[in-house]
């Protein structure tokens, strides 16, 4: 069975991940997709290991203007410091976290995966992608694997094609609380703001703030270190949100009822316990195994105070407009 996490930025899934991976049998796999290649990591058209490889270790343009810039960004697993990348260098994708999250070493692991990748043969993306996932399970002495990558449910439609008998849980979050999470994240301010247009803090448009060339050199004034300063309007961040939903909804039409799943990211830390069980359920895990419902508990943090009631009346009112489509269809209205 294939088994995967879906949902918007900051809507809860590292940490439900990060409990999923404390059953013995699980090998909890983080942020694989999300910085691959749109166009070819659901690639149906045959590609060789070494295509597949390249795919895996390019670099994710966006993260590395942030990381260049001196921003810490959470997901980022990779030991700057002592591994062999620097920030500034442009990471391969696949050590951002899912080789970090697997490995106390991950260049070594990172080597190894790559050998391995090398030496598959032309295939679709979907096969390369199941025999790496089942590759790293065995690696880590586990038996199946839980991909988990954020604002996954964005392209939930390239994923059912690609693993159509696979099952989907999606984890959500009150719209407008996420949406100011995602406007705190640097990785997420930047491409939100290229896609939307919003405004910097001076009142100046995309267009006015010089070439958006993600690749340049940081310089103080250039537009990408000058968006990374500016806290962009919320409902920027409420109609990213927002439209992540309709594109994952509309991709429901190719999943069966039986292989999707919901789950509140707010009934998750109030009763980890029981969710768990409800997800182990859907995704035939054994929830008695090595008390490690137990553990995962104990990973629960305390819910963050909200941040929506202190915002100014206007800012408050449209960002819950721009919220209001996808609240609708997760029926939170």
């Amino acid at each position: 069975m294939d088994r995967f996490i879906v949902g918007t930025g900051r809507c809860g899934s590292t940490l439900l991940s990060r409990m999923l991976g404390e059953h013995p049998a699980v090998c909890s796999l983080f942020e694989f997709f999300t910085g691959l290649d749109p166009g070819r990591r659901f690639q149906h058209a045959a590609m060789s290991g070494e295509e597949y490889a390249a795919l895996l270790a390019a670099e994710q343009p966006m993260l590395t203007a942030v990381l260049r810039r001196g921003y810490r960004v959470a997901e980022v697993t990779y030991p700057f410091g002592r591994g062999r990348y620097a920030p500034h260098d442009g990471l391969p994708w696949i050590l951002v976290s899912t080789l970090g999250r697997l490995a106390d070493d991950p260049d070594t692991l990172f080597d190894e995966t790559m050998a391995f990748l090398r030496g598959l043969p032309a295939q679709s993306a979907a096969a390369h992608h199941r025999e790496l996932f089942d590759w790293l399970a065995r690696r880590c002495g586990r038996e199946i694997w839980i991909e988990r990558s954020g604002s996954s449910i964005d392209y939930l439609e390239g994923l059912a094609r690609c693993f159509p008998d696979a099952r989907f849980l999606h984890i959500h979050r009150d719209g407008p609380e996420a949406a100011l999470s995602m406007r705190e994240h640097h990785a997420y301010r930047l491409p939100i703001s290229i896609l939307y247009g919003a405004p910097v803090d001076d009142g100046r448009r995309l267009g006015e703030l010089g070439p958006l060339d993600v690749t340049a050199p940081p310089a103080a004034d250039d537009a990408i270190s000058v968006i990374l300063r500016s806290r962009p309007p919320a409902e920027y961040f409420g109609r990213y949100w927002s439209d992540q939903l309709l594109h994952g909804f509309r991709a429901l039409r190719l999943v069966d009822r039986a292989q999707y799943a919901e789950v509140r990211f707010e009934d998750l830390l109030a009763e980890p316990g029981r969710v768990l069980r409800q997800i182990c359920e859907f995704f035939d895990l054994d929830p008695e195994r090595d008390g490690w419902i137990a553990r995962a508990e104990q990973l629960v943090e305390t819910l963050p105070p909200p941040r929506t009631p202190a915002l100014p009346p206007a800012e408050r009112e449209a960002l819950e407009a721009a919220c209001r489509p996808g609240m609708q269809l997760l029926g939170r209205l």
